[in-house]
């Protein structure tokens, strides 16, 4: 199986620290002590210094997006009129507070942004393109719906 290379020359306690907290981040330490095969004091050591490192970035409780907004994923590629700083940061701005937009990335190529956002249905998803065409500077959107998701990961996979 491939994975990521090893770019901060962790170790392999430090990568069942990672792995074990990628999957459940509410365990406690001292499951996570046991889970890892070192006492307490060394396990809550290394964890502290992969948090100071920013390999650890913090803790959040995974939300289901297709309960709280809608099972349709959407890919949206927008492209803006033009590419100027007052134009990009006013886009940004305003589809940062659409609440259906989950991620949102600036691009190189032909797209200028790809969204991924999740709407209940059609008629939803008219009302976030409403939304996005009317925002100043938007020359052209396309939008693709997802059929299957086959990976979807919060940590990427560790050797």
């Amino acid at each position: 199986m491939a994975t990521i290379t090893n770019p901060l020359d962790l170790d392999r306690i430090d990568l069942r620290i990672l792995r074990a907290l990628a999957r459940d981040g509410r365990m406690s330490w001292s499951d996570l002590a046991v889970e890892v095969g070192l006492s307490l004091t060394p396990t809550l050591r290394r964890v502290r210094r992969l948090e100071q490192d920013g390999v650890i970035r913090g803790y959040s409780a995974r939300l289901d997006e297709t309960r709280l907004i809608g099972s349709m994923a959407v890919f949206i590629s927008v492209t803006l009129e033009r590419q100027v700083d007052e134009v990009l940061n006013a886009f940004e701005a305003a589809v940062a507070k659409v609440p259906e937009v989950m991620g949102g990335y600036l691009m190189s190529g032909g797209t200028d942004y790809f969204l991924h956002a999740f709407v209940r249905d059609l008629d939803h998803y008219r009302g976030l393109l409403g939304q996005l065409t009317r925002l100043e500077g938007i020359a052209h959107i396309q939008s693709s719906f997802v059929l299957k998701t086959f990976v979807s990961r919060t940590a990427p996979l560790l050797d």
